[in-house]
């Protein structure tokens, strides 16, 4: 790979195209190579070997970017640019990159493309795995502690929470959305109106449910759209 990341840019919609090229211009290791309206146009473009990465929409004439980058996954590097949060799954299938839901954020594509460049080795402080946080048990007469590391989901149960951990169980009185705010956003997540979960012990992942500890747990399609961009997010390369 040269000093400049060189992108191109594949959508059927001139105004995802001129957005993409603003964010293009911001960030000073990508050189934008050329835009494509039409994905025939832009394989052939690919094939000539000048790309190091794709920013691929979804929907289009033609062909699909999911059949697109089947074709060019070997010869690049692919982030999906799409209203569609549905095809997510097929998309880490492919070993995507990212997958951007739109309308895209500058932050989130900034994030999405970094990923492109090489990595530090990330090195987990001892603070940061003792983290912590107090609940209320036992008629809100007791505050237990209970370590974020050592939390697999949360529950809501009418007027209580269960809080699911590795080998016990702690019943708190309090409401998942005043929990929900004690939580590190970089760590937990809301999938559904009933369950909170924890990112690092997710096993597996459908465009319904949400396997944690061999327990599967349903997946909102009030949540979804939030819960696969940020798992886009937390890929790694």
């Amino acid at each position: 790979m040269s000093d400049f990341i060189r992108t191109i840019i594949v959508d059927d919609e001139p105004p995802a195209i001129r957005l993409l090229e603003k964010y293009i211009g911001k960030v000073s290791f990508l050189k934008l190579e050329a835009t494509f309206t039409n994905p025939l146009e832009a394989l052939q473009f690919i094939e000539k070997g000048a790309v190091d990465l794709v920013l691929l929409d979804i929907q289009m004439p033609e062909i699909t970017g999911i059949q697109l980058s089947k074709i060019i996954q070997q010869k690049a590097h692919i982030i999906f640019t799409t209203a569609y949060p549905q095809f997510a799954l097929e998309s880490y299938d492919i070993s995507a990159i990212d997958y951007l839901l739109k309308p895209i954020e500058f932050n989130r594509f900034y994030m999405a493309v970094s990923k492109v460049k090489p990595k530090e080795k990330e090195v987990i402080s001892k603070a940061d795995n003792e983290k912590y946080t107090f609940v209320k048990t036992d008629g809100k007469n007791k505050l237990v502690k209970v370590f974020f590391k050592d939390i697999y989901y949360f529950e809501g149960l009418k007027n209580y929470i269960s809080i699911q951990l590795q080998d016990d169980c702690v019943i708190t009185y309090s409401t998942l959305k005043s929990l929900y705010d004690k939580l590190p956003k970089s760590e937990f997540i809301q999938i559904h109106k009933s369950y909170i979960i924890a990112f690092k012990h997710i096993d597996k992942i459908d465009n319904q449910s949400v396997w944690i500890n061999e327990k599967e747990l349903p997946l909102g399609n009030t949540y979804k759209a939030a819960f696969f961009e940020k798992i886009a997010e937390k890929r790694m390369l």
